[in-house]
């Protein structure tokens, strides 16, 4: 039980930081787990956007994306929210990754 506790709090680590990119910008899965101490943390971001939902458990999880600006996994959608929120995606990669990405290290306090 103790594992699926760590893991919650983890994951409510992870949404903290995710709902606090801003529109309009672009962060990684390792820049996110970095920003919460877990070093090599990518695939436990990327499986905890996948559990999007509504009220508490919405976050913008379209706003991360992997460390080359590749939207991976994405059917689309994630695209037209990241360009409805003016983020440039030409053939599933964010356009001009480095000048829209949002690194929670150097902006936030975590």
């Amino acid at each position: 039980m103790k594992a699926k506790q760590d893991n919650e709090d983890i994951y409510k680590a992870i949404y903290e930081v995710v709902r606090s990119i801003p529109k309009g910008r672009v962060s990684s899965y390792g820049a996110v787990a970095q920003a919460i101490g877990l070093k090599s943390g990518a695939r436990m971001v990327a499986r905890a956007m996948s559990h999007n939902g509504k009220g508490e458990r919405a976050f913008p999880a379209q706003r991360v994306v992997n460390s080359t600006g590749v939207l991976s996994g994405d059917n689309g959608r994630r695209q037209q929210l990241l360009e409805a929120e003016g983020v440039q995606v030409k053939d599933g990669k964010v356009v001009n990754f480095k000048a829209v990405f949002w690194d929670p290290l150097k902006e936030m306090e975590v």
